[in-house]
């Protein structure tokens, strides 16, 4: 391959990535605020503007486990070089505008899963058995954890023996302690970690004595966090029900969107792994904020369209399962950037919604529709591999790669 081909590749694969990035912006990452817009409690253009400096923000300092997992840990014995992020990202783009085109749920991270085993499977690499084998198990315990947790948290909202002043507020305090938990790549990460978290930062600058690998300051900085959250919004509650739900529901949105673009922007810079920080040398930190420009591009550009249309469907669907649908979001989301896992939103989403209105009695959502999702979610996963695998060949064919 000669250097001009080398360097049209490299804008190619770069362009995709950053199409790609847009796409998520202006999707992914938009269903978190879309129960507060319904609920009135914030506009949508000033929504869009917070999601996507949040949703940047996450990409920046939690995408970097997903990322290389997507680049390097879906294939053994090859590394993927430009043609083949190319060809990658080509095939995981158009099943994805296909998706948002004609309507069928495309989860973005079943194309680029396959599209990347595809690609590497075509490079002569061998599968990944292991990787394979635990992103299977998570994907598969997405739907009944995300819908039991719904239903969990849509039943507290219910229960009649706990108001509302009572049951927000421990969902905050919930919510609060895993945030001081969260592992961010801002801060200092403790000897042999990746990336350090609130509860680890105080711990480590208070010392102090540990049980097994728990330490008690991070125990501490934990109910601390938890505490304060709790409070904050247990006076809301108690000023206004009305004013504290809604405050609770931004909180909740603006979270749920930092994690979103954290677990998202790696399907989009993680085909470029190599290229980038192999063959170009350039720090992880590059690619990262390539994916994150992309997200706060799409959602400025593209999000407010979806906002407008999801929130009608939030607000159908009222502020207790839209609360219930988004706390297993959050933790799901975390939990999988702690795995590097790469994951689907909608999937996380979709399950919590069913999970909360069978609290309520009612799922919400028909057997057909679920049906249907769970084919094109197959057939994605599938026919990602197959078209990534093949078009590698015929580019490799063409430009002699």
């Amino acid at each position: 391959m000669t250097g001009v081909v080398f360097w049209v590749l490299v804008a190619l694969a770069t362009a995709t990535s950053l199409v790609t990035a847009w796409a998520l912006g202006a999707n992914s990452n938009s269903p978190p605020f879309a129960p507060a817009i319904g609920a009135n409690a914030i506009s949508t253009m000033r929504a869009a503007f917070v999601i996507g400096i949040l949703a940047a923000l996450g990409a920046l300092t939690q995408g970097g486990a997903i990322s290389e997992t997507v680049g390097a840990g879906l294939i053994d014995g090859v590394a993927i070089s430009s043609l083949a992020a190319t060809a990658g990202l080509l095939t995981a783009t158009g099943f994805m505008a296909f998706g948002i085109y004609s309507g069928y749920p495309v989860p973005a991270a079943f194309a680029t899963t396959g599209a990347m085993v595809g690609v590497g499977l075509s490079l002569g690499g061998a599968p990944a058995t292991d990787t394979y084998r635990q992103i299977a198990i998570f994907w598969a315990l997405v739907p009944p954890v995300s819908g039991g947790l719904a239903f969990a948290t849509a039943r507290l909202l219910r229960h009649d023996d706990i108001p509302e002043t009572v049951g927000i507020p421990l969902l905050a305090a919930l919510v609060g302690g895993i945030v001081a938990n969260v592992r961010l790549g801002l801060i200092p990460a403790a000897p042999g970690a990746d990336q350090g978290s609130i509860a680890g930062l105080v711990a480590r600058t208070l010392g102090g004595p540990a049980v097994g690998t728990v330490r008690v300051g991070a125990v501490l900085a934990t109910v601390l966090v938890a505490l304060a959250s709790f409070q904050f919004i247990r006076r809301r509650t108690q000023a206004s029900v009305d004013r504290g739900v809604k405050t609770f529901l931004v909180l909740l949105g603006a979270i749920v969107a930092f994690s979103s673009g954290g677990s998202q922007v790696g399907l989009a810079t993680g085909p470029l792994e190599n290229l980038y920080r192999g063959e170009l040398g350039l720090p992880a930190v590059v690619l990262l904020a390539l994916g994150a420009g992309g997200i706060l591009g799409g959602a400025w550009m593209g999000a407010p369209r979806l906002l407008q249309a999801t929130s009608r469907e939030y607000a159908s669907l009222g502020v207790r399962r839209s609360i219930a649908a988004l706390v297993p979001g959050f933790v799901i989301a975390q939990l999988a950037i702690g795995l590097g896992i790469p994951i689907s939103f909608n999937n996380i989403i979709l399950s919590g919604i069913i999970g909360g209105g069978l609290a309520a009695g009612s799922a919400g959502v028909s057997r057909r529709k679920i049906g249907t999702t769970i084919v094109f979610w197959l057939v994605t996963l599938g026919g990602s591999g197959l078209v990534g695998f093949a078009l590698y060949r015929g580019l490799a064919v063409v430009l002699g790669g």
